[in-house]
């Protein structure tokens, strides 16, 4: 498939989801499924991203595979606006879009996600996970000193012990893992409702960012877990310089 197939195929999906919006700028979010690690924190950044620029110029609009009570669970935790999230039961759209589906060795979507996890096939994926323990200091705090934290619902703190601990202004050691953790969490108690089918699990994401011609002016590809931007110590930094006046 070339590259005028596939923004074919994505005008398509705009026209047939009425992905329309009224802003000059539109992203449009190929999540996998809803109970993806990715899926969970690159919606709780988006949400960050349009709490902190109501007045940008962009709509956003996401498809992940899933069912209506996913959809209903999972934007209630993230935040991210139902009307603008659209479920599939299927792939198709992303294969039609050449969206990676991951590892496929043949044994099953848990197998195939378990040695992503491992790094095979997923060569980011080790090295972000240690970032999650390690922090970095040319990322941002994920939580203000008055988060409160609830974390396996036995465990609860608030940010202010990040902050007593390794200070602030960057991300802390441990502080995206438990980001993580707490997402994992959620994912497991509602299981059935966040992965519709296990086959889908090593099933990556992508991203266009159109204009108001329904150009694309910025895409990307995901093909790791925990791999769904290009820099993932500034999920969203495409952004501003792209979606400017």
């Amino acid at each position: 498939m070339n590259s005028k197939t596939s923004d074919n195929n994505l005008n398509k999906i705009i026209d047939e989801y009425k992905f329309n919006g009224h802003k000059k700028f539109k992203l449009i979010v190929l999540f996998g499924l809803l109970g993806d690690f990715d899926s969970f924190e690159y919606a709780i950044n988006l949400k960050s991203f349009i709490d902190k620029n109501q007045d940008k110029n962009l709509d956003i609009f996401a498809i992940a595979i899933g069912n209506q009570n996913g959809k209903e669970k999972f934007c209630k935790f993230t935040g991210f606006h139902k009307e603008n999230l659209i479920v599939v039961s299927d792939n198709q759209i992303h294969n039609n879009l050449k969206v990676s589906r991951g590892l496929d060795i043949g044994l099953g979507g848990w197998i195939n996600m378990l040695l992503m996890l491992s790094g095979i096939n997923s060569f980011k994926t080790i090295k972000e996970v240690i970032r999650g323990y390690t922090g970095d200091r040319k990322a941002r705090q994920i939580y203000s000193e008055f988060d409160k934290i609830d974390v396996l619902k036995f465990l609860k703190f608030s940010g202010n012990s990040f902050k007593k601990v390794f200070g602030d202004g960057y991300l802390r050691p441990f502080e995206l893992a438990t980001f993580r953790l707490n997402n994992m969490n959620e994912i497991i108690q509602n299981w059935s409702d966040y992965i519709l089918n296990e086959e889908y699990l090593p099933q990556r994401g992508a991203s266009f960012l159109l204009n108001n011609k329904n150009q694309i002016i910025y895409k990307f590809f995901s093909n790791d877990v925990l791999g769904y931007s290009s820099n993932m110590r500034d999920p969203l930094g495409f952004l501003p310089n792209l979606i400017k006046e």
